[in-house]
């Protein structure tokens, strides 16, 4: 076997790949990886169909075994802390399960840089992709977006390229197929970019799939995380950042049409809008009396959303009609029957009761108005951006 196609560029380049009972599948990908990286590295999760040092013993593949499934991410830490004790300066990931080429690589190789993260947007699909891995794929580029504050394409694809050194500097936790979500946002919040190109993705039919992912569980465990990461991203504090902070040419008193431009500009992506509403919305439907601009300016500028979007929007939510739905349903929840007369005078009556029930009822008209707002938005923006690039 010649391996003469590898540059010597690629030396400080691995390929790791996180297997997991992927014997059909697993040496097929693993050579053709070699064929373009100098160094490729399987960590074996504890598989128990095959002995996986056995089935590449005639190559110069290295292989780490756990002697227990612990999970993808944890896979990925052990790739991670075996490349940089081998001097490995960039790690591309790629699945065991033969859904990814090899072939593909070279798309990642063109772009890898000590401060970016290079994800494989699996755009051309070979077989039938279903349609439950699509509308993960969408929801978990919205989340991502959020918690990141830029659009991400195929957040979940397992095909990437990491800058060794700046991704073991960030405080990673997840240990399972959550990893793949944490390592952007955290690294996204250090000030490293993140970037996709185009590959390929084969799909065989269900009787031939074979998979780890356990829908339940590993849904249950990204939904966490993405709830821990936005928590995290609206606390005030700042992140450890591994990158220079950009520094801003514009300032609001010298340059006001430029920074209002800029703001107009900022997150206009259908979904980006979309969010944005959604959460002006949500914010303006709550009862924070005399805070919903300042609350609305807070969370939009946290999750870097279109804050001229958020702060108009929110203006249907002002009194009086969507805090007299609020607390006509707040007081049919607490009561169990309808308030038999919505005026300003019984809104009035007993004011510490209507606030309560004002709380109760927001909860459920917010989200149930934020929804419909926001997918009123993401149809609008989407039409707009459609026929603004037909013209173009």
């Amino acid at each position: 076997m010649s391996y003469s196609s590898v540059s010597v560029a690629n030396a400080a380049v691995w390929c790791a790949i996180p297997v997991y009972n992927n014997q059909a599948t697993l040496r097929q990908v693993a050579l053709g990886c070699r064929r373009h990286v100098g160094h490729v590295l399987v960590v074996d999760d504890g598989s128990t169909d095959a002995d996986v040092s056995a089935l590449l013993a005639d190559t110069d593949i290295q292989v780490v075994r756990h002697s227990q499934n612990l999970g993808k991410g944890a896979a990925l830490q052990t790739a991670l802390r075996h490349i940089a004790q081998s001097g490995g300066r960039y790690m591309i990931t790629i699945d065991g399960d033969g859904q990814h080429f090899p072939d593909d690589l070279p798309h990642l190789l063109e772009r890898l840089d000590p401060e970016t993260i290079v994800i494989g947007d699996r755009r051309q699909v070979i077989g039938n992709m279903p349609g439950k891995s699509r509308f993960g794929r969408r929801f978990s580029d919205f989340w991502v977006m959020l918690e990141t504050g830029q659009p991400v394409s195929d957040s979940q694809s397992g095909f990437r390229a990491y800058p060794v050194d700046k991704i073991r500097q960030l405080p990673l936790r997840c240990r399972h197929y959550d990893f793949e979500i944490e390592v952007l946002a955290r690294a996204a919040w250090a000030g490293l970019a993140i970037v996709s190109v185009p590959i390929k993705v084969r799909y065989e039919p269900p009787e031939r799939r074979v998979s780890s992912f356990r829908p339940v569980l590993d849904n249950l465990r990204i939904s966490l995380t993405h709830t821990r990461l936005i928590g995290r991203r609206l606390l005030p504090w700042p992140t450890r950042r591994l990158t220079p902070r950009p520094v801003s040419t514009l300032d609001l008193l010298e340059h006001p049409a430029a920074v209002f431009r800029r703001l107009l500009k900022e997150a206009a992506t259908p979904a980006g809008l979309a969010a944005a509403a959604a959460v002006g919305i949500f914010l303006g439907a709550l009862p924070l009396v005399g805070l919903h601009i300042a609350s609305v300016f807070y969370v939009s500028l946290r999750l870097k959303l279109n804050k001229v979007m958020a702060l108009a929007v929110q203006n249907i939510c002002m009194p009086p009609v969507v805090p007299a739905v609020c607390i006509a349903v707040g007081f049919f929840l607490r009561h169990g029957y309808p308030i038999t007369e919505i005026s300003l005078l019984n809104l009035a009556k007993s004011p510490g009761q209507r606030f309560i029930e004002w709380w109760i009822g927001s909860l459920i008209v917010g989200p149930l108005l934020a929804g419909v707002v926001g997918a009123v938005v993401y149809v609008s923006a989407a039409i707009v951006q459609k026929r603004m690039a037909v013209k173009c």
